[in-house]
């Protein structure tokens, strides 16, 4: 074999995470341990950061048994951010107030709602209990596509749902749905 045709030689790279991604599976190691015994899915936990205003990925699945973390926008609701200016300013469980609620969640089967193919939601704190009651679910909306932020520098607001733009939202059915964990607060991951 002639010199040189082998080309340089490659040595493969360590795998590295950012430290954003780190306090995510952290965060979520912590909350599926304490909703295991209620949870049928430990594998992925959705964690969604609403301290970040909505023009960023703020919903993030993170794979526990590959260690990765795949971020995707979600809108919140009308009730928690009155001004429409991005940021979630309160948390609400009343039945009527369009507002997210923070807490556990544990995600049901999918339905074919308003909006499409829809996951329900089942709150198991007492800050979202009325989860079902409100009929607060993770689904598709138009409002939260990324070509909003190209038009208002943000996304539009849902009544309290999780809504996910439409071309990600097949990831939650994939990967969220079915007994697995949904955290929602201001985490402040970064």
């Amino acid at each position: 074999m002639a010199t040189g045709l082998a080309g340089p030689r490659l040595f493969a790279q360590a795998y590295s995470i950012s430290e954003q991604h780190r306090r995510v599976l952290a965060v979520a190691r912590d909350r599926l341990d304490r909703a295991r015994p209620l949870l049928w899915r430990t594998d992925v936990v959705g964690i969604a950061d609403f301290a970040l205003p909505s023009a960023l990925p703020r919903l993030h699945f993170a794979d526990l048994e590959a260690g990765t973390v795949h971020s995707f926008l979600v809108a919140h609701g009308k009730g928690s951010d009155p001004e429409h200016d991005g940021f979630l300013k309160r948390f609400s469980n009343d039945v009527g107030s369009e507002a997210t609620s923070r807490g556990a969640y544990i995600t049901y089967e999918w339905y074919d709602g308003k909006y499409g193919p829809s996951i329900r939601l089942g709150g198991l704190d007492p800050d979202n209990s009325n989860a079902a009651a409100r009929a607060v679910v993770m689904h598709p909306a138009w409002y939260a596509d990324p070509a909003m932020l190209e038009k208002w520098g943000r996304l539009g607001r849902s009544d309290g749902c999780f809504a996910m733009a439409p071309g990600d939202f097949a990831q939650a059915l994939w990967h969220l749905a079915a007994g697995r964990l949904l955290f929602a607060d201001r985490l402040g991951l970064g």
